[in-house]
């Protein structure tokens, strides 16, 4: 033929889902001619028959006469939707004539209680032939030309029912005369069935009809194959797994065969291998959103060598080895080992060997599991005998997850990121294998690793954006502020840096409104607070812990104040949660337990970062780790770690009293809800002892020389507004200490002061006086400053100076903790 064809493919769920076919109708009736298409059975029709067939070897033969009535009712449903009244009525003529046959094997099927496979095949081919009678009416009635094509007029095959083999010369030679009639028409051409040289209809097996549609393709040189199914494409992974798994926009024919002998169903091998022959391309195309572009696979694939396709998970399967307990043996273990899984039936899907032959694993399906170890045992009965082998204990449930691209193997360190993801959360690899077409690279993980592990690869080789699930406890005006920049902030991280932060709880005294298809940020507090009146939140937030665990990159985001978060720490750390916080307290507990705490996070390889603990937003605890890094040595660190002290200190030095400065300082949100909190000097005492450990010195809250910023007996009132109140009580005294203060030149300032030495450390927290030389005199309004005196800055010591108390600076440290989180992920940490 010299017309340049097309191919449309259209499966069960288009043909038998309610609403679908009119649009299956219109892309056929609008596309470009010339056109064929292959059509599947309509929805479960195979499944019924196949049932039906069942029932009557079982001698049910009512039963079976209800599942072959689903099928035709299902048949006649979807007809009497697209179909005027002569239509219907020649398509019930078409039914009977397709069941009829059907009817009657059954009879017969019930009268020997037997169901050979080829009578199987029979039955099960009646359901293509149904849809290919519906459409090509359909058509016809909206004025294309389409006439029925049944595919076992041309395409031949062996007797191997249920998964034959296309016998390639003889269906060309006999397409050759089928398709000459097909001259201005639309042929709607049966899937999956063919017959043998006989007379016997046979079917293709499991993707039979894009078999059959790639066939077609390639007798008539047609340029491309469109399957249109119910997904967007391929899928860069499983999006049960992966909630931000898309589509693939391009793949090439090798790429695919990968994908298809790692276990993705969309296709299989041999429907790529006649595409490959005659150069057309395969698209997956949605029929629900046709606009969508789809994937398309052909020779070139993607433009850039170096993106990987896709992650893949292959579950259910056993990993059994065969251990050497000495060298040299006489004879290759392998090699002997595939050939007795060979002759069980048993499929290998990985196979991994030492470089000397001492140890060699398999990785099979778990239910072939007892099989699989008696073979080898048999194989291998006189080296078990002697001790020289010895067949390790099987661990199943194991995951194959793969990583597939084409040219992996030109771009360096991909094994190296691969390995290092999914160590990095902790994931232990059982067994890996690389082919030598470094398209792809597998690995072995325990069952219940396999959402984790898929999540991080393809997380870290950038394959969509990166989804960070938060569940966000306190949502004062630390909390607050972060859900208006999340809210504010998330299209632009999605766009420029592939993060995407979902929301799914917030938390409070009050207890946790979780919602695991997500919150929306922007009323996330309203609802929260709905939910607490209406006794709908959660008051255990460690029981939630388990399904945040379940879904992508789980962070648990502490903006409160509240004692005892470090249970809640860990119980995250071992249901694999991240931690970001801005909670002190438990960083400043006795050193043991903050040991253990930071231990259990390197245990389970989560994350916990708490910037924001001693600077608010500033880098403060970075640049001291970079400074310890690099090897230069602390002399001294120096700081004003309160924002809301450097206020206050700021107002009193302008005159304002100290009870109206605390005032406005708590209206301004600079302040703890309890301005005593701030003014005890305890938070800044708790800062300087996380600072101090950051160092390397051990010490604990109790070994701080503190000075509260009032003296103690203010301290005791519980009432914040009594509190305010007897501040008054100070105004004279203060005011009066620092015009003092001022006469001589100095200015007051509360400041941290850590000292290492070889006598041991000092730790050093209240006010104090400073001159205008001192970097804390520069300070204005909540400023907050970190001077390290070092033994490189040693004349002019580093600072870092910046916002040192508010919601929306706190906050925003907060949010780029969970930003460093995302990219360490994505692997650009």
């Amino acid at each position: 033929m010299s017309e340049t064809w097309q191919v449309y493919k259209f499966g069960g769920s288009s043909i038998g889902t309610p609403g679908r076919l009119p649009k299956v109708l219109d892309l056929v009736a609008s596309a470009p001619k010339s056109l064929a298409v292959v059509v599947s059975a309509p929805g479960d029709t195979t499944d019924w028959l196949i049932l039906c067939a069942r029932s009557a070897e079982s001698g049910n033969i009512s039963q079976a006469r209800r599942e072959l009535g689903q099928a035709k009712e299902l048949a006649t449903t979807i007809a009497r939707t697209v179909l005027g009244g002569p239509g219907q009525k020649g398509f019930k003529y078409d039914l009977d004539e397709i069941l009829t046959p059907v009817e009657r094997l059954l009879s017969g099927i019930e009268l020997t209680r037997e169901c050979s496979p080829r009578t199987l095949d029979s039955i099960i081919s009646v359901g293509e032939r149904i849809s290919v009678a519906i459409v090509s009416r359909a058509l016809s009635e909206k004025g294309v030309n389409a006439i029925a094509v049944d595919a076992r007029d041309f395409v031949v095959t062996d007797a191997t029912h249920g998964a034959a083999t296309v016998d390639k010369n003889e269906t060309s030679a006999k397409f050759a005369t089928v398709s000459a009639k097909w001259g201005g028409t639309v042929p709607i051409i049966t899937g999956f069935i063919g017959r043998t040289r006989d007379g016997h209809t046979t079917t293709l097996g499991r993707n039979g009809s894009d078999y059959t549609a790639t066939l077609v393709a390639g007798l008539l040189k047609a340029s491309a194959v469109t399957v249109w199914t119910d997904v967007l494409g391929v899928m860069t992974a499983d999006p049960a797994l992966v909630r931000e798994a898309g589509p693939v926009d391009r793949l090439s024919y090798d790429e695919a065969l990968e994908l298809a002998y790692f276990g993705t169903r969309m296709f299989h091998p041999r429907t790529i291998i006649p595409l490959r022959e005659c150069g057309a391309a395969l698209v997956i195309r949605s029929t629900t959103q046709p606009e969508a572009p789809g994937t398309r696979i052909d020779a070139t694939g993607n433009p850039d060598p170096n993106r990987p396709t896709c992650v893949t998970s292959l579950e259910r399967l056993a990993l059994i080895g065969v251990q050497s307990r000495r060298t040299g043996l006489s004879k290759p273990v392998g090699g002997r080992i595939l050939a007795a899984l060979g002759e069980a039936g048993v499929r290998v899907w990985m196979t991994t060997e030492s470089t000397l032959g001492q140890s060699f694993s398999v990785v099979i399906p778990e239910t072939d599991e007892q099989k699989a170890k008696q073979s080898i045992a048999e194989a291998l009965v006189a080296e078990i005998q002697t001790g020289d082998l010895r067949i390790e204990p099987v661990l199943s449930p194991v995951t194959m997850v793969t990583l597939v691209g084409e040219n992996m193997g030109r771009r360096p360190n991909v094994a190296g990121r691969f390995l290092n993801s999914i160590g990095s959360a902790g994931i232990n690899v059982r067994a890996l294998a690389q082919g030598a077409s470094a398209r792809s690279i597998s690995c072995v993980v325990d069952a219940d690793q396999t959402a984790t592990a898929v999540r991080t690869v393809h997380g870290a080789f950038n394959l969509s954006h990166t989804e960070i699930s938060v569940l966000l406890l306190g949502k004062g005006v630390v909390g607050g502020s972060l859900l208006k920049q999340i809210d504010q902030q998330n299209k632009t991280l999605g766009r420029e840096h592939d993060v995407q932060i979902r929301l799914l709880g917030v938390g409070s005294s009050g207890g946790v409104l979780f919602d695991e298809h997500g919150l929306s940020t922007d009323k996330a507090v309203e609802l929260q607070k709905s939910a607490v009146e209406e006794g709908k939140t959660v008051k255990d937030v460690i029981s939630l812990l388990g399904k945040l665990a379940r879904l992508p990159n789980p962070v648990l985001v502490d903006c409160s104040a509240a004692p005892g978060m470090e249970k809640v720490y860990l119980a995250a750390f071992d249901h694999g949660v991240n931690v970001v916080s801005a909670n002190k307290q438990p960083l400043a507990l006795p050193q043991a337990q903050r040991d253990g705490l930071l231990g259990q996070a390197r245990k389970h390889f989560r994350a916990y970062h708490y910037e924001t603990t001693v600077g608010a937003a500033l880098p403060v605890i970075e640049t001291l780790k970079n400074l310890v890094r690099t090897g230069d040595h602390v002399i001294t660190i120096e700081g004003a770690f309160s924002g809301t002290l450097g206020y206050l200190c700021d107002q009193l030095a302008k005159g304002t009293p100290l009870s109206v400065a605390v005032r406005t300082a708590r209206e301004l949100g600079y302040t703890e809800p309890h301005p005593r909190d701030d003014l005890s000097g305890l938070d800044v005492a708790r800062k300087a002892v996380i600072l101090a450990r950051e160092l390397g010195l051990r010490l604990d809250l109790t070994d701080v020389g503190l000075k509260p910023f009032v003296p103690e007996s203010f301290l005791k009132e519980d009432d914040p507004e009594q509190f305010m109140q007897s501040l008054t009580q100070l105004d004279a005294e203060v005011a009066a200490r620092v015009t003092a203060s001022k006469g001589q030149g100095k200015l007051p300032r509360y400041l941290a002061r850590i000292t290492p030495g070889a006598a041991g450390a000092k730790v050093t927290v209240g006010p104090v006086e400073v001159d205008s030389s001192h970097p804390a005199a520069a300070l204005r309004g909540a400023e907050a400053f970190v001077a390290f005196h070092t033994e490189r800055y040693k004349e002019y010591p580093m600072v870092v100076r910046g916002a040192g108390a508010g919601g929306a600076v706190t906050a925003a440290g907060v949010l780029a903790d969970i930003l460093r989180l995302a990219q360490n992920i994505r692997g650009r940490g």
